[in-house]
Parts: structure tokens; sequence; C-alpha cells
């Protein structure tokens, strides 16, 4: 994996990047979990009562263009695991 997929280079930016691939949880399940919380503190919950949550979810992107530009040869297996190949 590259320094910017242990960086946690957002899935979405991948393309922009030269980056070749990223893992990392899923932003957007990340994003309606923080909207529950938050409307349980609007509610009147104390925020150190509310657990803390872990994400449950993970986004795999491979970017093939910069694999290919730099001759990285990607297993069609993996290919197969990703959420999004960038083409």
């Amino acid at each position: 994996m590259s320094a910017g997929a242990q960086a946690g280079v957002h899935p979405a930016a991948l393309d922009q990047s030269h980056e070749h691939m990223s893992y990392g949880p899923d932003y957007r399940a990340l994003f309606r979990r923080a909207a529950v919380l938050v409307d349980k503190i609007i509610k009147g919950a104390k925020a150190g009562d509310i657990s803390i949550e872990q994400p449950t979810t993970f986004d795999l992107v491979i970017n093939l263009k910069t694999a290919n530009t730099i001759g990285l040869d990607v297993p069609p297996a993996l290919l197969m695991l990703a959420n999004k190949v960038i083409e």
C-alpha cells in the first residue's frame, strides 16, 4: 500500500491524486452515524454518556490508471474485492 493510503486518502480524492490504492472507513457511513450522535446530544443526552463507536464498513478503491502508469499489475481477485475501480 502506498503512503497516501496509509495516511487515509479519501477515496473520492483518489482519482485526482497519484495514489494507486486506498483502504479506509466508509466516510458516508461515518457521517450518518455522526448525525445520529449529534441528534442524541441535541435531544439532551450527555456527550460523555454516548459510547465511542468504531467504523464498521470500509472502502477499497483502486486507481488502475495510476497502477498502469507505474507498471503495477493488479490481480483480478483484488479488483473483484474493490468497492470502486478508477479506470
